[in-house]
């Protein structure tokens, strides 16, 4: 079964220039039908001439309608058509008196006509026909006794010869059309392309980038622009309605590589805003780009703390081997017959030579974060646990930990990173609570989704917001023995499991510091 073109295999410029030449060959037609006899046509054959015209008008009728073009093909359809305007025109000009009657000229036009829409060389061939026409009719008139006139012969030939000159310009022009349109069509998918790679780009830009019009409407805007500026809807806005200090600023401003600082948004952040485009008296777009400068001093500040861990862990290396030896001649003096005092002052070594070794262990930490292996603990014997280390001194300091955890509950995280997170929560409660029984709890609650949520809180003076804005920072600390590194690494282990650790607002049940370790149940 043959397969019938769709109507999709041409382009609509030449679709809509079908239209048009399949509307001017029903204006000739009517023509013909109508007032050709009035302007002499046909008046050699006027039945002929009128049979003619009729079957020529009902033919494009029948063929222009969309139904002939996709059972036929809009290819076979205009060979089919410039072949049937030829033959009509071939006849009408034997019925009306030869070239003499300037029917010639009409066979001009639907040759430039057929060689702008038909494919391949086919329009030669027609040229040719019409050529091999107009030479037999004159030759038949020449020898019927038809009276001849000394440039007849002259004007016959240069008529022949623009059937060809048309016929070859109008494929030169129909070649070199298609090649544009080809050409243009393989532009537009490169466009297309581009426009989606760089929308791709700009939607993944962790810089705010906005498109603002002349008008001051927001035109185009990227999450990450909505996120800094605090607000969810920005695109189609008047930028002086999302924010007035950037607006006033993009109004001033000058187009530069380094822009300028200004807290903006709802969130109040320090942005570099540099504005591009517009500038220099040119009226049109502006494309204005927000930096973040807290995210960029918060990676300078990772970086410091990378080459500082580097740092410190070669100091920590070195010192280990010389706080072995101390520890060690600090246990032989325990060991040895000695006054009392001696063996406090020996205990005294040991005690600080741990603290500088917890110190190191530390700072090792600082330096890498370990890679975690989640196993499905039991939050609840975990945590009891923790508690009877606690109160490994007496039944009192055991006493001032309790929890409220459902022992179905169970955590998908490492052993070790869970008691080093939870190990020094407990601790840090315990320097901070009143020391009452029950003073540091532990709760633990379904967050849904396979999530669960420790609550680590205590009743003591709790956090002032100096406090808690450089609560996780490394090296800071509140406490004149801490090394500031215990909630930092704390949280380090918790993202390398996965899980998020946090400080919670004031809750106004809870006195103290109240902490919530987020996570998955199962690993």
């Amino acid at each position: 079964m043959n397969a019938v073109p769709a109507e999709t295999d041409y382009d609509p410029a030449r679709r809509r220039a079908l239209r048009y030449f399949s509307l001017f060959r029903l204006v000739v037609a009517g023509f013909f039908l109508t007032l050709g006899s009035r302007f002499g046509l046909g008046f050699e054959a006027p039945k002929l001439f009128g049979a003619v015209a009729l079957v020529y008008l009902l033919l494009i009728l029948v063929l222009g309608v969309p139904e002939a073009g996709r059972r036929i093909g809009f290819a076979r359809l205009m060979m089919l058509q410039g072949f049937i305007d030829l033959a009509v025109l071939v006849i009408v000009m034997k019925t009306s008196g030869g070239y003499q009657s300037g029917i010639p000229v009409l066979m001009m036009i639907v040759l430039a006509g057929s060689g702008l829409l038909t494919e391949g060389r086919i329009v030669l061939l027609m040229a040719a026909l019409a050529t091999v026409a107009v030479l037999m009719e004159n030759s038949w008139r020449a020898l019927a006794g038809g009276r001849q006139e000394a440039g007849d012969a002259f004007q016959v030939a240069l008529t022949c010869s623009s059937f060809f000159g048309i016929a070859i310009m109008a494929r030169l022009l129909a070649l070199r059309a298609r090649s544009n349109a080809a050409l243009a069509a393989e532009r537009s998918v490169e466009l297309a392309q581009q426009e989606a790679i760089n929308a791709h780009i700009i939607h993944d830009m962790q810089d705010g980038v906005i498109v603002l019009r002349a008008d001051g409407i927001v035109r185009q805007v990227n999450p990450s622009a909505c996120t800094l500026l605090g607000q969810a809807r920005i695109e189609g806005r008047p930028l002086a309605e999302v924010d007035a200090a950037l607006a006033e600023l993009c109004r001033h401003a000058a187009a530069s590589e380094v822009g300028q600082l200004i807290t903006l948004g709802r969130t109040r952040r320090l942005l570099r805003c540099r504005v591009a485009g517009g500038s220099n008296g040119i009226e049109g777009d502006k494309l204005i780009y927000l930096t973040d400068l807290e995210d960029i001093q918060r990676r300078m500040q990772q970086l410091k703390l990378v080459s500082l861990g580097r740092l410190t862990a070669s100091m920590a290396h070195e010192i280990r081997n010389p706080l072995s030896a101390v520890t060690q001649a600090a246990e032989l003096l325990c060991e040895e017959k000695r006054g009392d005092m001696q063996v406090r002052l020996a205990h005294i070594v040991k005690d600080n030579a741990r603290r500088i070794e917890y110190m190191i262990r530390d700072v090792l930490a600082l330096g890498r974060r370990e890679r975690a292996h989640p196993e499905a603990l039991s939050l609840a014997g975990f945590v009891s646990g923790l508690f009877d280390e606690a109160g490994l001194h007496s039944e009192n300091e055991r006493a001032i930990f309790q929890a409220d955890i459902d022992p179905a509950l169970t955590l998908g995280i490492d052993r070790s990173h869970l008691h080093r997170i939870l190990g020094n929560l407990l601790a840090n409660a315990r320097r901070y609570c009143s020391g009452e029984p029950g003073a540091v709890r532990v709760d633990a609650v379904d967050a849904g989704n396979g999530q669960i949520s420790v609550h680590v809180s205590d009743d003591g003076p709790g956090l002032d917001e100096q406090a808690r804005v450089h609560l996780f920072e490394p090296f800071f600390t509140t406490h004149a023995k801490g090394t500031g590194l215990g909630l930092y690494i704390a949280r380090e282990l918790a993202e390398a499991n996965g899980f998020s650790l946090d400080l919670l607002d004031g809750d106004p049940a809870i006195s103290g510091a109240h902490f919530i370790l987020t996570g998955r149940s199962q690993p």
